[in-house]
């Protein structure tokens, strides 16, 4: 058996506000395969789908092991991971998920999905990991829409190049019938609707991603979803600040989850925390014992972020030592009625901040999903999943170059027994936005900007 380098994360577990679980990495059994054994070609240009799939029914044959790919460009379609298996990514190495649509929905039994499949899935799955010094890039230009106002002349023109249409205002590009390649929906709104992630794990056990490059996904880069003892370390996460829904880790409803040592440049939420929406989000529980230190974000919508879905509700989630520079907003706590929840013990230190475009802290509970298409609704009539925000301790935040220090609006009972203390904020806008019915108490905080001329 395979114990991985740096998988003692004791330390990590040491004097924290509230006890959790430690996370274990991983063990697994010392077996080896190389892609290039099973017809794998890193050439760019071969496809290489056939080629995972036998490495990795070969290894779970063998009970498991390591799937190494060597350096090269390995273009492939889904790579489905099952029990005790590691892909392996060595420098140098890429896997590059094919631009072609089709090569990313799952076919059994004669039958194919009616939607795309996350190009690294793995569902029900105990002990496995992706690990390395090697990237896995999600060729998401070939499936996210544009928006005219984020890209120049240039890029735009770029994009124009590849076919794909615009929509009659001009606003919006849409990947949707391009010269190379066919549609798989029957108009380009329907076929924005089908994106998918990159890395989507689901109730899985013992996941280990560790050390490797993760970039341009259609959508979200790394979700693991209703998992247990999930370690995210050392990871690269990268894609065009412009990127629609382009967020960087998006954890769902999961236990005992540490995130460290990582780097996030992404088009939306860097680092965010997710519940789901209404009664579904209730049954699959909440996100709990949740470990986030020493990582860095830097373009995102927000650094640390908790929404908008939330009603499995938030507990026992420390944040501790990060740093976020050049994102939109700092920590931010998002929501609505229908998809809110409970959050408990939150607890979150030594936030380190610059340049951030709008709020350093904000809490919202009117929040719109402002995505492609998107089209804003009336207040919710029932009053069924509430956003509760409570409970939440933040202190030790250095920001400097806030536009707004720190943000609350919520009816009365939706933002509540929540302390901020020891921390400074340089903002150049407003000190505070906080709606009477918002309880947030401020404890040794400075609120600094320029002194008036």
């Amino acid at each position: 058996m395979t114990a991985f380098a740096g998988n003692n994360y004791a330390k990590y577990y040491q004097g924290l506000p509230k006890p959790m679980p430690e996370v274990v990495a991983p063990t697994i059994p010392d077996n080896n395969v190389s892609i290039t054994e099973c017809g794998g070609i890193g050439d760019g240009i071969t496809m290489n789908t056939i080629a995972f799939q036998k490495a990795i029914s070969k290894l779970s044959k063998l009970g498991g092991g390591h799937l190494n790919v060597p350096a090269g460009i390995y273009l492939t379609g889904l790579i489905s991971l099952k029990d005790n298996i590691d892909l392996h990514i060595e420098c140098n190495a890429m896997i590059l998920l094919s631009p072609d649509k089709k090569d990313h929905f799952k076919t059994e039994d004669g039958t194919t999905d009616n939607k795309p499949t996350p190009g690294i899935n793995a569902s029900n799955r105990k002990n496995i990991s992706i690990t390395g010094e090697g990237t896995i890039d999600g060729n998401g230009k070939w499936w996210r829409a544009v928006k005219r106002s984020k890209v120049s002349d240039a890029e735009w023109n770029q994009f124009k190049l590849m076919g794909g249409t615009v929509s009659a205002n001009g606003e919006l590009w849409y990947p949707y019938n391009l010269k190379n390649f066919d549609n798989i929906a029957n108009s380009a709104e329907a076929q924005e609707n089908m994106r998918t992630h990159l890395i989507r794990l689901t109730a899985c056990e013992n996941v280990l991603i560790q050390g490797v490059t993760i970039q341009n996904s259609p959508k979200f880069h790394i979700v693991p979803q209703r998992c247990n003892n999930v370690i995210i370390d050392g990871v690269t996460v990268r894609c065009p600040w412009n990127a629609q829904n382009g967020d960087g880790i998006d954890v769902g409803n999961c236990s005992n989850v540490l995130i460290i040592n990582s780097t996030i440049d992404a088009g939306d939420d860097g680092i965010c925390m997710k519940g789901g929406a209404g009664k579904a989000g209730l049954e699959n529980g909440p996100c709990e014992n949740i470990n986030i230190q020493d990582n860095k974000v830097y373009h995102a919508h927000g650094g640390f972020v908790i929404g908008s879905e939330f009603s499995g509700g938030m507990m026992n989630i420390f944040v501790n030592n990060n740093t976020f520079s050049g994102t939109d907003t700092g920590l931010r706590f998002k929501s609505a009625i229908g998809r809110g929840g409970i959050t408990e013990s939150i607890y979150i230190s030594n936030i380190y901040m610059s340049d951030i475009k709008d709020d350093a802290i904000v809490f919202e509970t009117t929040y719109f999903d402002n995505h492609v298409g998107s089209k804003k609704k009336g207040m919710a009539a029932a009053m069924d999943f509430v956003p509760n925000f409570k409970d939440i301790h933040i202190s030790n935040v250095i920001c400097r170059d806030a536009r707004n220090g720190i943000t609350a609006h919520g009816e009365k009972g939706m933002i509540h027994d929540i302390t901020i203390a020891n921390s400074t904020i340089f903002y150049t806008n407003k000190a505070t936005d906080i709606d009477a019915d918002c309880d947030i108490k401020l404890d040794n905080v400075k609120l600094v900007t320029y002194p008036t001329r």
